[in-house]
């Protein structure tokens, strides 16, 4: 309860009130000025007053255009609550351009793998090839070792097989850059094709 005060022409003073047990406070003078303790404000941080004075939005932002921004937000969410299987048309726009980002990165990630185990299964293969042709094509006392040699010039042969390799290699730089989106079997077989044409290179290197 507030404290009542009383002016007259000898300054203010506190009336006499009574005790909670009955008996009576006496008349107290104050002086002039003088602030009762129920209306002292409160001590604040300054941590405390910068909390409470801080604006709820932006700096240089209206509270007009604030409300207006969120009513807008909270109408749209309610639409797409209201409706089942509705998206905003915005939101659909930006992932079906994220989705097709990612399909095209996906996609050349995924030729790339798939080159390359095949390539690791070509190389396994020829490796097996080899060593059982060790063993099954061994040459007769009547038969040279280098019967089987290529009919065209040797040099003629390793160059048409470089110019193969960057045809190769420039296939597959279009690929992983995604200017080919959807490689067609041919130019799969072509890729696929390298580790063999690399290795029959390095044949043709040794024996020069």
């Amino acid at each position: 309860m507030a404290t009542a005060y009383i002016k007259d022409e000898q300054g203010t003073f506190i009336p006499a009130s009574q005790r909670p047990d009955g008996t009576w406070r006496k008349p107290r003078r104050v002086k002039d000025g003088y602030v009762p303790q129920e209306e002292v404000p409160l001590y604040e941080s300054k941590g405390k007053q910068f909390v409470k004075n801080k604006p709820t939005y932006p700096i240089g932002m209206s509270a007009e255009y604030v409300a207006a921004h969120n009513a807008k937000r909270d109408m749209e969410a309610a639409k797409s609550k209201s409706i089942p299987g509705l998206v905003i048309a915005t939101e659909t726009k930006k992932k079906k351009k994220k989705n097709k980002n990612k399909g095209v990165a996906s996609l050349a990630e995924d030729l790339s793998k798939t080159a390359i185990s095949e390539q690791s299964a070509s190389v396994k293969k020829q490796r097996s090839a080899n060593e059982k042709s060790k063993f099954t094509n061994k040459p007769t006392s009547n038969e040279t070792p280098n019967k089987q040699i290529s009919t065209m010039d040797p040099l003629k042969r390793l160059k048409n097989l470089r110019k193969k390799i960057r045809e190769i290699e420039s296939l597959e730089k279009k690929i992983d850059n995604g200017e080919i989106k959807n490689p067609d079997k041919e130019m799969l077989d072509k890729v696929l094709r390298k580790v063999e044409i690399q290795q029959e290179i390095k044949q043709l290197e040794a024996n020069q």
